[in-house]
């Protein structure tokens, strides 16, 4: 398993979802929780859906969909 965030709520196995990004210990992932968000789903909702899931996990989502985002779009040669 690779954690994928400093929060280290965010990790990647290539045994859970074909190594999609996943909440440690569960089998969702960040990119379905995001498409739930985006789709207008609220917050308090989701958590009611997937009670395995806390607040922390919402912000945790959501600040490594900006990091990939910023990663993406840096014109800076790695």
């Amino acid at each position: 398993m690779t954690v994928l965030d400093s929060s280290s709520l965010i990790a990647s196995d290539p045994e859970i979802r074909d190594g999609k990004p996943c909440f440690v210990g569960t089998r969702i992932c960040v990119h379905d929780l995001l498409e739930y968000l985006a789709g207008g789903m609220t917050e308090g909702a989701l958590l009611a859906d997937f009670p395995s899931l806390q607040p922390r996990h919402v912000r945790a989502a959501l600040a490594y969909a900006a990091q990939r985002a910023s990663a993406s779009s840096d014109p800076r040669p790695r």
